[in-house]
């Protein structure tokens, strides 16, 4: 199992106003380091890492249904189900024990890092968890890299050239900064 570098979890970092978070719904905010997708959904603040553990897709956009007692956001990308309370992936499967073998809910076990959300004066904060390393932590390391790289004029440059490119035309507007 990975070490992971532990974040300062003595702080709470800055989300946004509450008021703003609940009219956008769902928004990722970079803190460091991480992307993190608030979502407001039924009365409640989540934040869960913003990329998939799976293969890294953006889950703001994946739809959020009640799967086994538990509220789950979908990955638009391969329909993965993630627990938004815990993390938890879950799948469905015939359950062999029983006959005839119904379907049912299955867990993965813990796959996608969650934060908790604290709300403080009608703002709201988040405490980075830093419980051992956990499978969404893959991607947020790579996609950091990759778009602090991609927004860094030397990095660019020697990407450049080594790739024999005179120009490189980079997205970043789909992702935040990583500093």
């Amino acid at each position: 199992m990975k070490e992971r570098k532990p974040l300062n979890t003595d702080e709470l970092l800055f989300v946004g106003k509450k008021e703003d978070l609940i009219s956008a719904q769902r928004t990722v905010v970079s803190l460091q380091g991480r992307d993190v997708l608030i979502i407001y959904h039924e009365g409640e603040f989540y934040a869960i890492d913003s990329y998939c553990y799976h293969s890294g897709s953006s889950l703001e956009t994946g739809d959020i249904e009640e799967l086994n007692n538990k509220l789950c956001i979908i990955c638009p990308k391969h329909k993965y189900k993630i627990s938004l309370c815990d993390g938890e992936g879950l799948y469905r499967a015939r359950d062999r024990s029983q006959s005839p073998p119904p379907l049912r809910w299955f867990s993965k076990g813990v796959k996608q890092r969650v934060h908790p959300i604290i709300e403080i004066q009608g703002e709201l904060y988040l405490r980075p968890a830093t419980s051992g390393y956990i499978e969404s932590d893959y991607y947020q390391d790579v996609f950091c890299f990759i778009h602090k790289c991609l927004t860094h004029k030397p990095c660019i440059f020697r990407l450049c050239s080594f790739l024999k490119l005179k120009t490189l035309i980079v997205n970043t507007r789909s992702a935040p900064l990583c500093f």
